[in-house]
This record gives C-alpha cells, sequence and structure tokens, in this order.
C-alpha cells in the first residue's frame, strides 16, 4: 500500500505550482511585449508624418492637419494618411519621422523615415530611397549599442528588428519628374526597371539587416490628380477624366514591381513580402466616387482656380491666397496631389481587408501571437 504525501510535501508543491504558474505568466507577457507592434516606413510624401519640415524646417502649414490633428504635423493632408490609420489597426503609436529630434519619442515602435519629394533615383540626394535605408542601417546600429550597454530603456532588440513590418511606399515621383522632363511615355516605361531594381536593392540591404516581413506598396493612378491635370495640354483622358499615358506608365511600373515581389518571395523563402495593390484601390474610388459620397473627385479642396481642378502651381494650399473647401466637405483630393483624410480611411480599410494583397495576410501578420 503506498504511503501518503506528508503535509509539507503537499505544501511544497502548492508552491512549486504556484510559481512554475507565475513564470509561465511572466514569460507569456515577455513574448506579448517582445511581439509588440514595430514598423519602418520608407517612401515620399504618400507616407511622411513630419520628416519633411523636421529635416529642412520646410513650413506645411494650416490648413494642413485641420480635420484630425488641429493643427499642422508636417502631413500633406487634412488629418490622418494611409500609414496613421494602419498603425491605428493595431493599437498602437503613430510613427514619428526619424529625422524629428523633438518628437518626444524613444522610437519603441519604430520610425518613418518617408520624406516629401523622395524617388528612388538619383542615389545618394536627399532624401533617396538608398539614403532612408542608410539611414535606417545606422538607426539600428546606434539602438542596438545603447541595448548592449543597458541603456534599452524600451528600445527596439536584435529581435523586435528582426520580428518588424518594413513598409516601402515609393515610386510616384520618378515617374512624375520623367514626365515632367517632357519625355515620351515610352522613353518614361524604359526608366522603369531601373526604378524597380533600386526597390529590390532596398528590400536586400533590409533583409540583410535582418528584416524579414516587408509590405510594398505600389503607386496610385498618377493622371487622376488634379495637379497632373492642370498642368498638361493636348493629352488623352480616359472615360473618367485621367490622363491615359500617365495612368498606363503607373500600370507598367506596378506589374514590374509585382514580378519584383513574386520573383523576391522564391528567393528569400524564409521572408514574408506582401504586395499591395494601392492603385486599383485609390482607381476604384475615383470610378465610383459618388458610391463612397465624393463630389468631383478631379478637384482639389485646398488649391486655387476653382473648377475643374482647383489647382494653381503658383498658389499652392497653404500659400498666400489659397482658397479651402468647407470642414466636412466630400473630397478626394486634398491639395491636388495627396488625398483627404476621409478618402485615406477608405483606402486603409480596403487595404486592411487584404483583397488587394498578395499573398493575402492579415496586416498584423507580423506581431500577432
Amino acid at each position: 500500500m503506498a504511503s501518503r504525501p506528508s503535509r509539507s510535501a503537499l505544501v511544497i508543491l502548492a508552491l512549486m505550482t504556484v510559481l512554475l504558474s507565475a513564470v509561465s505568466s511572466s514569460s507569456s507577457s515577455q513574448y506579448k511585449e517582445k511581439m509588440r507592434p514595430i514598423m519602418f516606413n520608407f517612401g515620399d510624401s504618400n507616407s511622411d508624418t513630419g520628416g519633411l519640415v523636421a529635416g529642412l524646417g520646410f513650413p506645411v502649414n494650416l490648413p494642413n492637419g485641420r480635420s484630425f490633428f488641429r493643427r499642422s504635423t508636417g502631413r500633406l493632408s487634412d488629418g490622418r494618411l494611409l500609414i496613421d490609420f494602419l498603425c491605428q489597426s493595431l493599437n498602437t503609436s503613430l510613427l514619428s519621422p526619424y529625422l524629428d529630434s523633438l518628437a518626444g519619442t524613444k522610437f519603441t515602435s519604430g520610425a518613418n523615415f518617408a520624406i516629401v519629394g523622395s524617388s528612388t533615383l538619383p542615389k545618394y540626394v536627399p532624401f533617396s530611397l538608398n539614403i532612408q535605408v542608410m539611414q535606417f542601417i545606422h538607426f539600428k546600429a546606434r539602438t542596438l549599442e545603447l541595448v548592449t550597454a543597458g541603456l534599452d530603456h524600451g528600445l527596439i532588440t536584435e529581435r523586435g528588428f528582426g520580428d518588424a513590418l518594413y513598409m516601402i511606399d515609393i515610386g510616384q515621383n520618378d515617374i512624375a519628374d520623367s514626365f515632367a522632363k517632357n519625355l515620351s511615355y515610352v522613353q518614361v516605361v524604359r526608366r522603369i526597371p531601373s526604378i524597380t531594381t533600386e526597390i529590390e536593392n532596398a528590400i536586400k540591404a533590409l533583409y540583410d539587416q535582418g528584416g524579414r516581413n516587408f509590405w510594398v506598396h505600389n503607386t496610385g493612378p498618377l493622371g487622376c490628380l488634379p495637379q497632373k491635370l492642370s498642368l498638361v495640354e493636348n493629352e488623352t483622358l480616359d472615360q473618367y477624366g485621367c490622363i491615359s499615358s500617365y495612368n498606363d506608365a503607373a500600370k507598367f511600373f506596378n506589374e514590374e514591381l509585382r514580378r519584383l515581389c513574386e520573383k523576391m518571395r522564391t528567393e528569400k523563402k524564409d521572408a514574408n513580402i506582401v504586395y499591395v495593390d494601392i492603385y486599383s484601390i485609390k482607381y476604384d474610388l475615383i470610378a465610383n466616387s459618388t458610391k463612397y459620397g465624393f463630389s468631383s473627385p478631379l478637384m482639389a479642396c485646398c488649391g486655387y482656380g476653382g473648377p475643374p481642378y482647383n489647382y494653381n502651381i503658383k498658389v499652392t494650399c497653404g500659400q498666400p491666397g489659397y482658397r479651402v473647401c468647407d470642414e466636412g466637405s466630400r473630397f478626394l483630393s486634398w491639395d491636388g496631389i495627396h488625398y483627404t483624410e476621409a478618402a485615406n480611411s477608405i483606402v486603409a480599410s480596403k487595404v486592411i481587408s487584404t483583397a488587394y494583397s498578395t499573398p493575402r495576410l492579415n496586416f498584423d501578420f507580423f506581431c500577432s501571437s
């Protein structure tokens, strides 16, 4: 007959059970903390959350920022950008510009390297894509130095950099600048492979730094921007009033970018590389603007000149003489180039739906336990 355990043995067993439960709970909490959303963004004005102002002191005045922040934050919109809505979908803080020394952040959730006007080419010109990647590499090295020195205070660790999401949204300015130089459509598309090569180089450099999760946006319908429509003459327009050659170039770039992402998935089998079709989302907003409650989809809310485009290159939004639509008005275009918060909100909801992503991963795939 087996002997019954003594009372002291039962007490010890109970204490061990409590201790193991506490350790398990602590480990789980630490794991969840390590899996907090961390994002690094590279791009142009479509995702610049204040980098131009912080880096160059360039004024971005009200009415920019009027509808959400109630002040100008350096974003070229009346409120939040697509990237802001994506951050909020993860219940994490909005990304601060890397160059903002007064942001009051320790960059514990990542950093935004995007700057207004950025392109992939020419290289080594502030703030081209390869310069942004170089800034990230410096940021990572310095951060890990502080972590190694015991001064982490919640700073991103090596594992954090590996688990992070690396977002790329660039290329629009490369195409637009090519057309601005009066290059023909054939000449413009001939340059596009060199643009996607720079994006490939950026992804490879970030991969070599330990990045494994990539989120790549294609470019929107360039020929539907009020700025382009107001500056270009004698161009063929499509059924919705957009410049066909500009949109065709954007679609050519997007197909090259889609193939690049597909190729890199086969080469980097341990990486997640998601391609997001922003073009289709935005073109749908224009083609079906009334369904979404927008009026005058090709006219800027903030600018000068009135219909049809309300854009004048000499009197842009925020500059002396500008006119702005009433707050609460339903416009797609904010300033002739960038979208309103209302439009960005819809774009974000469609991005989050995964219907426009290849592969169809949820946006939180990189931080879900």
